[in-house]
C-alpha cells in the first residue's frame, strides 16, 4: 500500500501488490506470501525545514496522523528529520529534547511505534546521528547510533560514531535500525540478518547518489532474505537536493511499495513469518561460510 500526492510535472512513482514492474514470486515459489497478519509500517518521506524542528514538526503532525488512520502500527522518519543533514552538531542537539518530546507525545497520541532520526547530544564527546524508537506510550525503548559517519560530508569532523547495533522486537517483528551511509556496509546487516525481520534504513541520501541508494536497498534485502524499508527525505537542504526513492522491499527482493519526488507516505505489511518461511525453503544464509 502507498499513497503518494502527485503533480502534472513531477510524479510520486508507486508500487505494490497488483501494480506494474517488479512485484512477490507467484504462489508455491520461493519468498511468495500473502500480505496477511504482520506489522503495518509507514515511513514518511518528508520535505524537511533546514535547522528549523518547530516548523518540521508542525507539517508531518497531520502526516503521522494520516498515516495511523490508514492503519500503521510502526511509523519510520528521516535521519535527522527535524532538522535535515547539518554539520552545525552542537546546534542541532541543542534541539534534542523538544523533537523527543514531539516523538513521544505522538506516539503516546496515537498508541504506535515511532522511530524517528534525531541528532543527540553526549556529556562525554561528540553528537551523535541516532535512530531512536519510542514505543506506543511514548517511552523511549532505545537507540541506535550511526556507526559510520559520513566522511565524505564531513561528518566524522563533526558527530562520533556508534560502537553496537540493537534489534527490536516490535509486535512480533524484528526490526534492526541503520542510518544512511551504513547501507554501503554489508557487514553490518550480515551481523544482524539472522535475528532481523525488518531492516529500516533512514536516511539524508543526495539525488547525484540516487541510483546507488535503489540498488543497495534490494540488495541488502536480497541478501540478508529480510524486509529492508527505506525512507529518505525530498527537498533542499544544506545546497543538496534530495529525490527520496524511499521504498520497501520484501525478503525476496520484490518491491512492494516506492515513491520518489515528492512528500509521501510508503507502507506496507511486514510478515515475520514470511521471512521465517523463506529462509527454511531456500539455504542462503545457512550456505554462508562465517569462518
Amino acid at each position: 500500500m502507498t499513497t503518494t500526492p502527485t503533480t502534472p510535472t513531477r510524479k510520486a512513482a508507486a508500487s505494490g501488490p497488483g501494480s506494474p514492474g517488479p512485484g512477490p514470486p507467484g504462489p508455491g515459489s520461493p519468498g511468495s506470501g500473502s500480505l496477511g497478519p504482520g506489522l503495518s509500517v509507514a515511513g514518511l518521506q518528508i520535505d524537511i525545514v533546514w535547522e528549523d524542528p518547530a516548523a518540521t514538526t508542525a507539517a508531518i503532525a497531520p502526516r503521522i496522523a494520516a498515516a495511523v488512520a490508514a492503519g500503521a502500527r510502526l511509523i519510520v522518519l528521516p535521519e535527522m528529520f527535524a532538522t535535515g543533514f547539518s554539520m552545525r552538531a552542537e546546534a542541532l542537539a541543542a534541539h534534542h529534547d523538544a523533537i523527543a518530546a514531539f516523538c513521544t507525545t505522538a506516539a503516546r497520541s496515537h498508541g504506535v511505534w515511532l522511530l524517528a532520526g534525531i541528532v543527540e547530544p553526549s556529556p562525554r564527546g561528540r553528537p551523535r546521528n541516532a535512530a531512536v524508537l519510542f514505543g506506543p506510550d511514548g517511552a523511549e525503548v532505545g537507540r541506535y547510533h550511526k556507526v559510520h559517519p559520513f566522511t565524505f560530508g564531513g561528518e566524522d569532523a563533526h558527530y562520533d560514531g556508534g560502537a553496537a547495533l540493537p534489534t527490536f522486537e516490535i509486535e512480533g517483528v524484528r526490526v534492526t535500525p541503520l542510518v544512511c551511509y551504513d547501507l554501503r556496509f554489508v557487514e553490518l546487516f550480515r551481523l544482524a540478518a539472522a535475528d532481523t525481520d525488518l531492516f529500516c534504513v533512514i536516511a539524508n541520501w543526495p539525488e547525484a547518489r540516487a541510483a546507488h541508494w535503489q540498488a543497495l536497498l534490494l540488495a541488502r534485502a536480497i541478501e540478508c532474505q529480510a524486509y529492508v524499508l527505506g525512507v529518505n527525505r525530498v527537498g533542499e537542504g544544506g545546497g543538496l537536493r534530495y529525490r527520496g526513492d524511499s521504498a520497501l522491499y520484501g525478503p525476496f527482493g520484490e518491491q512492494l511499495a516506492a515513491a520518489a519526488y515528492l512528500p509521501a507516505t510508503v507502507a506496507g505489511i511486514v510478515d515475520a513469518a514470511n521471512v521465517a518461511d523463506l529462509r527454511t525453503k531456500t539455504s542462503f544464509l545457512r550456505d554462508r561460510r562465517l569462518d
